[in-house]
């Protein structure tokens, strides 16, 4: 039986608040054990990483290669297990005054309160 709306919406936004703090052992101890992220690059279609190990290093270097970046959850919909957010991700490159954003959409799945899979796309 799928989770309940409430309780994947609750989660998706604990995992957001985690994402947007870096804090690569609260993502982690919100997603499962056997978890999947598709990630967006190399285009067209990203790299999947599986497991928690896979999925921390992942994590670890996007944080580490873009410390000062935030992500704006623009929109999140839920229905049973299932969510879709739509994110803004910012970041300030090396050149003082010049930062840049990409816009994209999560696909989330979440399986006993915590995110199973997380499968991004880009615009662009």
């Amino acid at each position: 039986m799928a989770g309940s709306t409430e309780d994947t919406l609750a989660t998706v936004q604990r995992f957001g608040d985690a994402f947007n703090a870096h804090d690569v052992d609260a993502i982690m101890a919100l997603m499962t054990d056997d978890c999947v992220f598709e990630d967006t690059e190399p285009p067209p279609d990203g790299r999947r990483h599986v497991g928690q190990p896979a999925v921390r290093a992942a994590w670890t270097a996007l944080f580490g290669g873009t410390p000062d970046a935030t992500f704006e959850w623009e929109e999140i919909t839920a229905l049973e297990d299932r969510a879709v957010v739509r994110w803004r991700y910012s970041w300030a490159p090396d050149q003082p005054g010049a930062p840049g954003h990409v816009r994209g959409v999560d696909l989330l799945t979440v399986v006993d309160g915590k995110v199973s899979e997380k499968l991004s796309y880009v615009k662009g």
